[in-house]
């Protein structure tokens, strides 16, 4: 059991985490619902339970993109503990049916300061994050825009994972993937028929992900016809 003793009382953090409580509560989301808008005040931190959520932006001109793709065992949201609260500068959407643990920002800074063991976890949490948005960053830079979707592909696939094998991925349009990878949708289009044919995937109304995918990114292996590369800045 996740226990650590503090003073006189015992933390359970497993039950921390599972259960409302002082500063806490259960929020269910149905598909297409949102834990948070951008604008809205950033007062909370929520700890994702159950489903997938994708964070979105949208710019001045009314411009939306994807940031990210978040799953059970994830913090969302988690921006509203810097030192002077703000607002919100992203929206937070169910893919998914999603139960959620809201978290006040109060109680989060509480417990942070007050129990080690949930202030490891979400440390991990954080340098998880802050690994990934590099790796998003060096995807974005130096490769195709084919390798970046099956990249994309197997993070929802949650491949890596104890007993992961052919795994189905979230609803998700190829609108959205295509803002992922930075592409247009027809472009997506083409690479996951490619796919397909290849055997590295398989979908009928829903995608599943197979591990030959997993092994062509590892090895080098997708097609480098049509791939589209990124077009890096010449030196001055």
């Amino acid at each position: 059991m996740l226990t650590t003793n503090t003073g006189n009382s015992a933390f359970d953090l497993a039950v921390f985490l599972s259960h409302a409580g002082l500063g806490r509560r259960i929020v269910e989301l149905k598909q297409k619902e949102n834990l948070f808008t951008q604008g809205d005040p950033a007062d909370s931190v929520f700890y994702l339970q159950r489903g997938r959520v994708k964070l979105t932006v949208v710019s001045h001109s009314g411009k939306e993109a994807t940031i990210t793709l978040l799953s059970s065992g994830a913090f969302v949201g988690e921006s509203a503990l810097v030192c002077v609260p703000g607002l919100r500068l992203s929206t937070a959407t169910a893919l998914n049916n999603c139960t959620t643990l809201e978290i006040t920002r109060e109680e989060m800074i509480h417990v942070i300061h007050q129990e080690h063991e949930f202030s490891d976890l979400f440390l991990e949490f954080l340098l998880e994050r802050s690994l990934r948005t590099q790796a998003d960053l060096v995807d974005q830079l130096f490769n195709s825009s084919e390798k970046r979707l099956a990249r994309i592909l197997l993070l929802m696939a949650e491949f890596g994972k104890p007993g992961e094998r052919e795994t189905f991925i979230p609803s998700i349009t190829q609108e959205t993937l295509a803002e992922m990878v930075g592409t247009t949708r027809s472009r997506v289009s083409f690479f996951m028929n490619r796919f397909r044919s290849l055997g590295l995937i398989s979908y009928n109304g829903r995608i599943q992900v197979h591990k030959a995918l997993l092994n062509a990114v590892l090895l080098d292996q997708l097609p480098e016809h049509n791939a589209e590369k990124p077009q890096l800045p010449s030196a001055a």
